[in-house]
């Protein structure tokens, strides 16, 4: 006598997703706005005197965003089972670049750590303090920009995200339109960081308001709503929206 299969309602998929992008932008946040406080730009000795002043506040930073890209892999994988059945082909490719954006933001990580051991480790005297201090500010401006570097790739997997979102017929289509304001905003943001820092950074208010209301806006319906059962189980039996060599 076999024992019965439990089948996962695609409901409790959509509502751990959301709180998991819910602790995702939690300790994104956390970790952006502390750092924020804690540096001050073009003075890179008052920005070491404040990180050695709040050196546990400055790793709890790092090991939130450690955290928010622990988050990032099973929110993924939750997504593409979520919006496969509009396209497997596509989805996946969503989960890819969302994954390539974790991988840069994990390794980017490091730059942070190096800021630490230039401003507390042994084995530097050699250096001068003043000396530490800018290359600790120049380990900053890099993770900067490392960030920026792994948003286009987020950017680009909330494109398709949203795509796949406004196509579904289970979710809301303004779902779909304020995911892809999220992703707008990411590559705008990233590629302006590249081409015109000065610009990016007058831009940044403008950029982030509208990359944050429409995460927040999905992280909450997953939560509060989730995903239309019935709906979901008619595209499951009339099989894929939209056919690639996956679904061959």
């Amino acid at each position: 006598m076999t024992a019965a299969k439990r089948t996962i309602s695609p409901q409790v998929y959509a509502r751990l997703s959301g709180v998991l992008y819910l602790i995702n932008i939690a300790c994104g946040l956390f970790g952006e706005v502390t750092r924020g406080k804690l540096i001050i730009p073009g003075d890179p000795a008052a920005t070491a005197h404040h990180i050695l002043a709040s050196e546990s506040l400055f790793r709890l930073t790092i090991a939130g965003d450690l955290v928010m890209h622990i988050t990032d892999v099973p929110m993924a994988i939750l997504f593409y089972v979520l919006l496969k059945p509009v396209s497997k082909d596509l989805s996946a490719l969503a989960a890819l670049f969302g994954m390539l954006q974790t991988a840069i933001l994990c390794a980017n990580k490091l730059n942070l750590i190096t800021v630490l051991f230039l401003l507390t480790g042994n084995g530097l005297q050699s250096f001068t303090p003043s000396q530490l201090q800018s290359f600790a500010s120049l380990s900053l401006e890099l993770h900067e920009s490392g960030f920026g570097v792994g948003l286009i790739f987020f950017g680009v997997s909330c494109l398709i995200t949203a795509y796949l979102l406004y196509r579904s017929e289970y979710f809301p289509k303004a779902l779909g339109i304020l995911q892809a304001m999220a992703g707008v905003s990411y590559l705008i943001n990233s590629f302006t960081l590249i081409l015109n820092p000065t610009l990016a950074t007058r831009m940044f208010p403008a950029i982030v308001i509208p990359a944050f209301i429409g995460e927040l806006a999905t992280c909450l319906w997953l939560i509060t709503k989730g995903i239309n059962v019935t709906k979901w189980n008619h595209r499951i039996a009339a099989g894929p929206l939209i056919q690639g060599p996956a679904d061959a």
